[in-house]
Order: C-alpha cells, then structure tokens, then sequence
C-alpha cells in the first residue's frame, strides 16, 4: 500500500466516502445487483477494488460512495460499499467509455466513439434533447437514431426505478422487468402495493414482495398482504397440479406461510369469493364426505367447459363415412407392409367406429402403428386429418413417425399475443379447426387450461383421438386431464399392453414395462463391456463418484463406444435439482468439460450464459413460439444490441438480455422437465438422497426419454425404492366427475 493510499485510510474513522470513475467491471450479477469494479478514485495511484450492490454499473460511470476499507484474505484491500449515488461522467472520455459499455441498446464501442468524436462534451444534451443530430454520424439512420434516443431514455428513467428497487433488495435483473412492465409508473405502483410484483412480474413471487411490504411498512395482518398470500398459497398449490384445493387445506397452508390467524385467512377467502376473485363449490371427497373446493376462476371456468364441450363432441352426428373392417384391415396391412397382432386389430376396429376414443400404452406396444393405418384408411376416404402434440419435438417426432404434418396445439389453435397479457386463441367454437378427424399425441402432458381450448376449436362432427402413456408423470401444467377422461368411462379406451417382436428386443422397452409392472428392471453391467446393449446400470453409492462416473461417461465412454455427440445425442436426466447429482450441480461440472470454448459471454440471474451453452426454456414464451422444456444451443451473443441467438428445433430464437431469466443450462434437466421428449442416450443418477422423489411413474417416465440407450448410475436400494412406490402424489380434479355428470 502506498503512503498516499494508507494515509487515506488511516484514523479512527472506518466509515469512509470516496468518489471515482468506473474503469473496468470484474464482475456484476445482475440478479443480486452484487459487483466487483475497478475505479480510479483521485488521489490514488492505483485502481481501487469497490465491491458491493450496485444498479446496473457501467464503465466511465461516477460514483459517490460511502462504505468501509476491508482486507480481503485473498484479493487484498478492497472499498466495501455501504451506499452509494450514481452520476453520468462529464469528461469526453468518460462520456465514451460510458456510451460504449453496453449499457445503451444500438450503442457499442465504436459507434460510441464516433458519437463522442462530433459531439464531445455535449454528447448527453443530444441525446436528451436532440437526437435527429445523430444522422450526421455515418453508419445511423433514422430507424437508428429513434432506437438509440429511445434506448436511451428508458436507460435514464429505468436507473432511477432500480435504485428505487434495489434498496428493498430486488436485483437488477428483475428491476428490468419490473420497469418493462410498469414503465415510468413503477414507483408509484409498488408505494401503493408492492404485492402486485408477485402477480404481475414472472420469477418474482410473494415471498420477495412481502419482503419489500414489510420494508415500506405494511402490516403483517394487512388486508392486502393476507390476500396476496391466499391467491398465492392457492397459485404455488396449482403448480403441483392441483385444479382445486379443499378450503381447510388453503386455510392452514396459507395461516402457516403468513403467520396470522385462519380466522383472518377464511375472511379474506369469503371477501375474494364475494368479490369473484375465488370460486368456492361443494362436492364429495373420496370417502364420500361433504368438503368446499377453492378455485382460481380461470381453472373452475375451464374444468367445467372442458366436460361440457368432451361430451358435446359426442351429440352431433360423425360426419366420416362407415368403414368396413374386414376390408380395411387387410388393404391397410397390405399398403403399410405389416400384420397387426390380434390386440391392434380389436383397437383399429374401435379407432374405425368411435368418433371419440382414447388410446394409451407403453412403449413399443404400437401406438405409432395404430395411428399411422387410422391415417391411411381416413385420408383413403378423403377425411381432413390434423394432428397435434402439445410440445414441438413431440410434433416434431408425430410428424416423422405418420409421414403427416403435426403441429404444436397452440400453433394448431393459431395463439396471437403477447404472452404477458396471456395472448388469445384465434381457433376456437366461433372459428374452428378445419378437420374431420383430429388425432392428439403425448396426450398425458396436456394441461387443463390448454384441454379446454383444445375442445372449444373441435368443429362439430368431427372425430377424435387422444393418444398417449397414462403411466407417465401427468403434466407440468394443473391437471391431469388423461386419467380423467379415461376414469369418467365417456368413450372406448384401448389399452396397448403387448410388445411388439422388434420392440421385445429392446431392453430399454422390456425394463420399462418391467418398472411399470412393479418388477425390478433386468440389469446389465456397465456399458464398457464388450457386448452392446441398450439398457445398462453401475452400481455407485457414493454421489461423489457417482458424479464423476455420470461426467466420464457423457464425455468419453458413450461417444467412443456408441458415436454419440455428447451435448446433442445425450442427456442427463435427474429426480432433483439440488444435491451432489442434481441438476444444479450436474449443469456447472458437465458444462466445464464440455463447453470449453471461450466465445462472448452474458452474465444474467446468477449464471453465465456463453456461447456454445446447451439450454433449455423453462416457460411457454407463445411469442416465440418456445414452449417449457424445449432445448437449444447459444450460438451468438450480442453485446452492442443485448440479444442472444439460440438455435431451438424450431429454427433460430431471439432473446433480449432482460429475457434471459426463461434459460437455464440444460447439460442436466430433471425427469418432469424431459416430458414429451426423446433422446438418443439417457444417463440417470438414481441415488438414496433422492428419496423423496424416488416414484415409479418418474423412473418410468425418465427411461422411456431414451431411444437408443439408457444407462443407469446408483444403487438397487434405490432403484427398488423408486419401483416399489407407485403412491404418486394425487391432484384435486373433477373432470372425470362433471364428465359423468353431463
């Protein structure tokens, strides 16, 4: 340390305030706001460490701060922040290194230089005031100049919004939301009531907004906050799957997350039902006892249309022509190149005669088969035929197996719309779908929401037939719409139990229908062997090496033995997120070995995205056309326009940085993040500390993901625990009961 550096520092006094310019950012996450810079503060001959929360740093910005000196053990002398105020840089320098560092969209390096060269001084008057000057710079047209002035603007009102934000703890990154949502109102929205965050802002909910309330005052018993937390006790219930929950369940769940009284939470509950915000209804429990269901309207509305309109389906004549099945059969056998076992017959006969039919089984019982004769002899017969699956790859993968176009159901239903004002279906009972026969695969993950839009867009006469594996994980989304149209005994329901010859020789097949039976699967030893098969498990108690088993064999023993591309052929699959093989941990040490290239990079919510990185997107983004679960790979950052570009199945997307909380790495994804889709090789950790979600239809369903090879690593302990608890959590519906009803 320098003598003018101690002499600084020195006293008694440890609270200190210094002022400096920005020169270089170490580091900065925007989710926490926490950054690490290098400023030059005058009067010491060397950059000085300032570490602390900050809103959105960039260089050539000033600070005024006020903080202590600390010692760090590791990076030495260091200005810890307590508070700080923020100011635009006045010299010409300043004001360049300022404009190119990212912060404004359409302004980087270079055009921020020419800016500063013709402007110097009075850049910032320009851009405030003047931004038509901006045309005299080459390279800035018109559609430019407004952009950057726009940019720039929203750039000076957010900062103020997230020092605001900041000071109740949200992070930067969430501050941007929050401004894009309420613009210059932001403030004074959350001075009046800061629960609407919870509602209104995706990846901020009521736990961060009570937080904020609490810091402005608000009461613990305020009517606002009790009522937030009920919409939001009965919202994180809906995310378990749940379409209702019994009134003393609601009650105690919300009384406990609160710590009021129930008596103020059944008030709040009987205020929201007066005021429609909540449906309450009476109904039959299982043991046959009177019990209040507590509804969101939006899924009441939808359980109650969806049973109505699956029965419509059946009271309007079929407008398709009989079709003998004696004669069929054998012509489609013939055109198809196949002969249908006895079961596939009886369940082609019922497919030919019923204008409503579900169809259900395991893999390699012939599901696939059966839909792709039913298309032959319909479109044989001039039938409109449409199929649809509710996931892209799953369409994808519809469309490959029939020969047939297939498409997402929400592209099917023609979704418009933004998708934080929750957009609109253009098909629907005033315009539906033009067909005679509509065909619905990976029927298990529809959602009731998107059942009952679905149904709305059936035109009358039509037929339709919902395919798909009841023995799966019901959907991510509330619901569990398959089961239930199956238990209301509303139409014909196939059950495909028997595996096909070519199918038998899987193992992956064999052991999932053993998984599914209850029996332990047949295990081989580890995939290094000589003989080649497709189904293998290592036993390994410890996760430690578990982990370093799973990495070994995803980025050496399975492409060397069976030629597969480690980041696009195979995925890890996993019960958790956290622990040593969760998919937390799985995702850092995976992404290190197999990302290690070292193109641009975008620090955002607590990761690093980079290019090169596999991703996944964690919610249906109907804008984009990406949907909760689909798969990617970045291929370019752009730092002077904050976009990312990643390559998904459906062709290039596009992502503002702000946008980037709706990625998360996806070298390791969880079993219910992997329905409805397949991959060449899966490799899954199934270890005792996943006890908790050690059940038989996530096993099922995780095994069934793998096309090519599967491969096991953990302990029979667990793996028998996972297929003897076939108890799967039960969601509160009462679809299949208004169904009988109709």
């Amino acid at each position: 340390m320098s003598y003018k550096e101690s002499k600084f520092i020195s006293g008694d006094q440890q609270f200190k305030e210094i002022t400096g310019q920005i020169e270089r950012i170490t580091y900065s996450d925007a989710e926490s706001g926490y950054a690490v810079l290098r400023v030059e503060v005058k009067g010491f001959p060397d950059l000085v460490t300032v570490v602390g929360i900050i809103a959105s740093p960039a260089v050539g910005e000033v600070l005024s701060m006020k903080g202590s000196w600390v010692e760090h053990p590791k990076f030495g002398l260091q200005f810890k922040i307590a508070e700080y105020r923020s100011f635009a840089p006045s010299s010409v320098q300043g004001i360049e290194k300022y404009l190119g560092s990212g912060l404004i969209k359409g302004i980087g390096p270079s055009i921020a230089e020419k800016i500063v060269s013709i402007f110097g001084s009075d850049t910032f008057k320009i851009l405030d005031s003047n931004p038509e000057k901006l045309l005299d710079i080459e390279g800035i047209g018109e559609k430019k100049a407004a952009g950057i002035h726009k940019a720039w603007l929203e750039q000076r009102e957010m900062r103020g919004v997230m020092l605001f934000l900041q000071s109740y703890g949200i992070g930067t990154g969430y501050a941007l939301r929050v401004f894009k949502y309420y613009g210059s109102s932001s403030v004074q929205v959350l001075q009046e009531n800061p629960y609407r965050l919870a509602v209104d802002i995706f990846g901020i909910g009521f736990m961060t907004a009570d937080k904020i309330a609490s810091s402005m005052g608000f009461s613990k018993e305020s009517p606002l906050r009790i009522r937030a937390g009920v919409l939001h006790t009965l919202n994180e219930l809906t995310r378990d799957g749940h379409i209702f929950v019994p009134v003393e369940e609601l009650t105690a769940s919300a009384s406990e997350i609160l710590s009021v009284s129930s008596e103020l939470i059944g008030k709040v509950i009987e205020d929201a039902t007066l005021n429609q915000e909540l449906i309450m209804e009476w109904y039959k429990d299982i043991e046959g006892k009177d019990d209040c269901a507590v509804y969101l309207p939006a899924f009441h509305y939808a359980e109650v249309h969806s049973a109505k309109n699956l029965c419509n389906i059946l009271s309007f004549p079929f407008n398709g022509q009989y079709a003998n099945p004696d004669i069929v059969v054998p012509w489609v056998q013939q055109e198809l190149g196949i002969s249908f076992a006895y079961q596939q017959t009886e369940a082609l006969k019922i497919a030919l005669s019923s204008q409503l039919m579900v169809i259900t089984g395991g893999p390699g019982t012939g599901k696939t088969t059966l839909i792709q004769a039913i298309i032959k002899i319909r479109s044989s017969r001039g039938f409109k035929i449409m199929l649809a699956a509710p996931t892209g790859r799953a369409a994808k993968r519809m469309a490959e197996a029939t020969g047939h176009e297939a498409k997402t159901i929400h592209r099917m239903l023609e979704y418009t719309g933004s998708s934080a004002s929750g957009g609109d279906f253009m098909r629907n009972e005033v315009n539906p779908i033009d067909c005679d026969l509509l065909v619905v695969d990976e029927a298990s993950m529809i959602d009731q929401i998107l059942f009952h839009h679905l149904l709305k867009a059936i035109p009358k006469g039509a037929a339709v037939i919902f395919v798909g594996d009841v023995d799966q994980l019901p959907s991510v989304g509330p619901g569990n719409v398959l089961k239930d149209i199956i238990d209301s005994g509303v139409c014909p329901v196939v059950h495909l139990n028997e595996i096909y010859r070519q199918s038998g020789e899987s193992m992956i097949v064999v052991n999932a229908h053993r998984i599914n039976n209850g029996e332990m699967p047949s295990l081989k030893d580890d995939p290094n062997s000589s003989s080649v098969n497709d189904f293998y498990f290592i036993e390994e108690e410890d996760p430690e090496k578990a982990l370093e088993i799973i990495k070994v064999l995803v980025t050496v023993k399975i492409p060397q033995k069976f030629g597969f591309d480690p980041v696009k052929d195979i995925q890890v699959l996993t019960p958790m997120h956290r622990g040593t093989v969760g998919t937390t941990r799985l995702n850092s040490e995976l992404r290190e070995s197999l990302n290690i290239c070292h193109g641009s990079k975008v620090q955002r919510m607590g990761r690093t995205i980079q290019e090169g990185d596999k991703v996944m997107q964690i919610r249906n983004n109907y804008d984009k056309d990406v949907y909760n679960g689909d798969i990617g790979t970045v291929l370019k950052i752009d730092g002077e326009d904050n976009k990312v570009i990643v390559e998904m199945d459906n062709g290039r997307v596009s992502y503002d940085f702000a946008e980037l909380d709706e990625l998360v790495h996806a070298y390791a994804v969880s079993i219910h993040k992997s329905q409805g889709s397949e991959y060449s090789a899966v490799v899954i950790p199934i270890m005792t500390q996943h006890y908790m979600m050690l059940q038989r239809n996530l096993l099922y369903t995780g095994i069934t993901r793998g096309k090519k090879l599967v491969v096991l690593v953990g302990t029979k302990k667990a793996l028998a625990i996972a297929v003897k608890n076939d108890k799967t959590r039960k969601r509160y519906t009462r679809l299949a009961e208004r169904i009988k009803k109709q």
